[in-house]
C-alpha cells in the first residue's frame, strides 16, 4: 500500500538526467541476506533473512517472467525489492542492483519493462529498461511522484495515479497560519486505515511518445472520489478497452458519511474522446472491482459482492458482453469465493485463486458451459495465476512451511514446478515442524478443520504448551499462510504446539459457515475456539495452554479472557477490539462496524445489536483471571490504540499481570523491520514467561 500523497504537476528537465544511473555508488545495496542458523531453528532473524518473493508478470509472448524479491536489512530498519526475469522453463537473473525498490513493474512488450523508481528527490516516477536491466531511463517528470500506471495497447497512452488535495488543511482556509496543525472537521472518513483524509488518488491520463510521458489530463478533475480505492486499490482498478479509447474505473462515488456507510463501488467507462461517464455496472450494489478485459476485446471480466454494507459477501465472478450489454454470474453454483482470476488467451477461459477446504488453489471456468475444474492440488496457498506459453500458467505460491515462489503449472500433465528458488539453500538449513490436517467435532454437531502444527523434532513422550491462535479479518482464511508476523512455524520453533481452527466466519467452507460469524461475534464461532483448545489439550503430550492473535483474532483473545474457565494461562492481543461500543463510534469504516455488529448502540430497539453490545469482552474484565500482553500501533485508525491501552489499563487495575506494547509509528500491521523483531521477541518471550516457567 503506497501511502505517498501526490499531486501532479511538472518540474525542470535536470531532474531528468539525474536520474539515469542505478544509483548503486550513492547508497548501500541491500540485497540477500547471510545470517547462521543454530540447530536448525527457525527464529524472527532467520526468517527476517528470506527473500520475499511477489509480483509475478507474463511476458506478451507468454514465455518470460519477471517478478520481485525484496530483500530486510533489519540493521538498517528498511527493505528493497529487486527485478528478476526468467524463461519460463529457464533460470532466473537478477536484473536490478539498485539502493531504493523498483516497483509496479510490467512488461511494455516483450523486451523492454516499466516500473516505479525514486527520482533524484526520492519520489517515485515511471521508469523504463530493456528487459536485462540495461537502458534504464526515466518517463515521467511528476511533481510529487506517482502510485502506479497502466499502460494502453499501443503504449501511446497511460493511466498515472497519482493524489489531489482535497484543501481541508487549516492553511488552505487561513494562508496566515501556516503552522497551524489543527483540523476542522465536519464530516465523517476524516481518517482512514492509518492516514488523514486530506488527498485522494485519482487517474490522470497521459500520452507517451515513446521518450517521456507528457500531457497529463485529471478525468475525475473536481470530483472529491476516489479512483483507485483506499486503502488498497492500485492499477488493477483500471483496464484499457482494445482500441485505447475507452477506460474502465473502479470507483465508489461517495463522500463523508454516505461513503462510510456504503461498499457500492461501480466500474465506469470513461471515453477519452468525448469525456464522457457511463456506469457499467448500475444497480449492482457492493463492491465491484478489478476489471479486466479479454484477450479478444469482447468481455470485460470483473469480481462483485451482492449486498451493499457487507465488505467480506461472496466475491462473485462476472462477464460482460462488451458488444451485446449482456451480463453473466459465471460462479452462482460454485460456493466459494474468488481472489485473483485472469482470462486464458483464447478468451474463453477464466482461471481464478479460491479458497477451498484450508487451502487456495486455482481454478479454471469455461464460458461455454460454466463447468468449474480444480487445476491444482497439495498443501499449498496459490496467490496468483497467468496464462503463459506452451500451454502452461505461472502461478506463485506458498505453505505454512515455505515462503512464496513463483512456479509453472503444466496444464496438460497437472504437474507444478517451482522456476524461483529463492529461498531453496536457507530453507534446506531449517528444520520445520510437520504440519498436520486435523479435523475437529463442534458443539453443534459438526466438523471442523484445524491446522496442528508441532515444534521440529517433536517427541510425543515430553510435555509441551499450546496456542491456539485466533484468526483475524474477521473472515480471512486460515489456510496453509505463511506470514511474516504471525508465522506458526516460527512460534512452533520456539517449542511450542500451534492448533489453528478454521471456526465459523471463514472461506473456502461454503457461504453458510462463512456468514455464520456476522452480528455474532460472541457464538458459534468461539465455542469453535474452546473446541480446538479442548481437543488439543486433551493429548497428553500438552502441558500449559496460550490462545493469541490479532484484529478479530485480538478481539477473540479478549473475549476468551472473560470465558475460557481456566483454559488458558497465557492470552496476547493485538491489534484487537476491546470495548464494542467504543469501536463503533471511533472506528472509520461504518459499514463494517454495522454489519457485523448489527446496528449502533443507541438503538434500543434492535435485539441483535444489543445483544452484541452486551457480549463486548470489556463487560466481562470481572472474571479476567490470566496473564495478558496487548500490542497495538499508535497509527491504526481501523482499530485506534485506545482499545489496547483500555484492556492493559483494565487487566492492571485488577491485578492481574499484564504487559503493554504500543508502536507509535505502526497501523494495523507492524512493517519495520526493528520493530517485527521487537514485537517477536516481546511476544515470544511473553509465552515463555508464562507457558515456560521452568525455564
Amino acid at each position: 500500500m503506497n501511502k505517498n500523497w501526490i499531486m501532479m504537476g511538472m518540474a525542470g528537465l535536470a531532474m531528468l538526467s539525474a536520474c539515469n544511473s542505478q544509483e548503486t555508488t550513492q547508497e548501500n545495496v541491500i540485497g540477500k541476506q547471510e545470517i547462521a542458523i543454530e540447530n536448525g531453528i527457525m527464529t524472527p532473524e532467520v526468517m527476517m533473512a528470506f527473500g520475499r518473493v511477489s509480483s509475478p508478470t507474463v511476458s506478451p509472448d507468454g514465455t518470460k517472467v519477471m517478478y520481485s524479491v525484496q530483500y530486510v536489512d533489519y540493521k538498517a530498519n528498511r527493505g528493497n525489492s529487486e527485478l528478476f526475469v526468467a524463461p519460463i522453463d529457464g533460470t532466473p537473473t537478477q536484473i536490478t542492483h539498485t539502493p531504493k525498490s523498483e516497483g509496479n513493474a510490467t512488461w511494455l512488450d516483450d523486451n523492454t519493462i516499466a516500473f516505479t523508481y525514486p527520482d533524484a528527490n526520492g519520489l517515485p516516477q515511471v521508469w523504463r529498461s530493456n528487459a536485462d536491466g540495461t537502458g534504464r531511463k526515466q518517463l515521467s517528470n511528476m511533481e510529487q511522484g506517482v502510485e502506479g500506471f497502466l499502460f494502453s495497447p499501443d503504449h501511446s497512452q497511460v493511466i498515472l495515479i497519482a493524489t489531489v488535495s482535497l484543501h481541508n488543511k487549516a492553511v488552505d482556509k487561513y494562508a496566515d497560519l501556516p503552522q497551524a496543525t489543527g483540523r476542522v472537521i465536519d464530516d465523517l472518513m476524516y481518517k482512514h486505515w492509518d492516514e488523514w483524509t486530506e488527498a485522494i488518488p485519482h487517474p490522470f491520463i497521459a500520452q507517451y511518445d515513446g521518450n517521456k510521458i507528457v500531457n497529463p489530463k485529471d478525468i475525475l478533475e473536481g470530483e472529491p472520489y476516489e479512483a483507485p480505492m483506499r486503502p488498497f486499490g492500485g492499477a488493477e482498478s483500471f483496464a484499457w478497452t482494445p482500441d485505447g479509447k475507452s477506460i474502465i474505473y473502479t470507483c465508489r462515488k461517495k463522500t463523508g458519511i454516505e461513503y462510510s456507510l456504503s461498499t457500492n463501488s461501480d466500474l465506469y467507462r470513461y471515453d477519452l474522446t468525448e469525456g464522457t461517464t457511463e456506469n457499467l455496472t448500475e444497480g449492482m450494489m457492493g463492491y465491484d472491482t478489478n476489471p479486466v478485459i479479454s484477450p479478444d476485446g469482447r468481455y470485460m471480466a470483473w469480481t462483485s459482492m451482492e449486498r451493499d454494507g457487507y465488505e467480506s459477501d461472496k466475491n462473485r465472478l462476472f462477464v460482460l458482453d462488451l458488444t451485446t450489454g449482456e451480463k453473466r454470474y459465471l460462479t452462482e453454483q460454485f460456493d466459494y469465493i474468488v481472489n485473483t482470476f485472469a482470462w486464458d488467451n483464447d478468451s474463453q477461459k477464466i482461471y481464478f485463486t479460491s479458497p477451498y477446504k484450508g487451502m487456495v488453489h486455482v481454478f479454471g471456468i469455461r464460458l461455454d458451459n460454466l463447468d468449474i475444474e480444480q487445476i491444482t492440488e497439495g498443501y499449498y496457498d496459490y496467490a496468483a495465476v497467468y496464462p503463459a506459453a506452451n500451454n502452461k500458467l505461472v502461478t506463485m505460491r506458498h505453505s505454512l512451511s515455505q515462503p512464496d515462489e513463483i512456479c509453472i503449472v503444466d496444464l496438460a500433465t497437472r504437474q507444478v514446478s517451482d522456476l524461483s528458488r529463492e529461498n531453496e539453500t536457507l530453507l534446506a538449513e531449517i528444520e520445520m515442524g510437520r504440519v498436520e490436517e486435523r479435523w475437529i467435532p463442534t458443539t453443534d454437531g459438526k466438523k471442523m478443520l484445524a491446522w496442528v502444527v508441532y515444534p521440529p523434532h517433536f517427541d510425543a513422550n515430553k510435555k509441551y504448551p499450546a496456542i491456539l491462535y485466533c484468526q483475524g479479518g474477521p473472515q480471512s482464511p486460515v489456510s496453509q499462510f505463511w506470514s511474516y508476523r504471525w508465522n506458526l512455524q516460527l512460534i512452533a520453533a520456539q517449542g511450542y504446539i500451534i492448533v489453528a481452527p478454521n471456526r465459523r466466519g471463514l472461506p473456502g467452507f461454503g457461504q453458510e459457515w462463512l456468514e455464520q460469524i456476522s452480528k455474532d461475534y460472541g457464538g458459534q464461532n468461539m465455542r469453535d475456539y474452546l473446541a480446538a483448545a479442548d481437543a488439543i489439550k486433551a493429548e497428553p503430550y500438552v502441558d500449559k495452554m496460550g490462545a493469541v492473535g490479532a484484529s478479530y483474532g485480538g478481539f477473540s483473545v479478549y473475549w476468551l479472557a472473560g470465558h475460557h474457565e481456566k483454559r488458558f494461562d497465557a492470552f496476547i492481543a493485538h491489534a484487537g477490539i476491546f470495548n464494542l461500543e467504543q469501536q463503533y463510534m471511533e472506528t472509520e469504516e461504518m459499514w463494517f462496524a454495522n454489519w457485523d455488529m448489527g446496528g449502533a448502540p443507541w438503538d434500543k430497539n434492535n435485539a441483535i445489536a444489543q445483544r452484541t453490545f452486551a457480549n463486548s469482552p470489556h463487560r466481562f474484565v470481572g472474571q479476567w483471571d490470566t496473564p495478558i500482553l496487548c500490542i497495538h500501533g499508535e497509527k491504526d485508525f481501523r482499530i485506534l490504540a485506545s482499545q489496547g491501552m483500555s484492556a492493559f489499563n483494565a487487566a492492571k487495575l485488577r491485578g492481574i499481570p499484564a504487559e503493554l506494547l504500543v508502536f507509535p509509528d505502526e497501523n494495523h500491521w507492524i512493517l519495520k523491520p526493528q520493530n517485527g523483531l521487537l514485537f517477536h521477541r516481546t511476544f515470544i518471550g511473553w509465552l515463555d514467561r508464562w507457558l515456560k516457567p521452568a525455564e
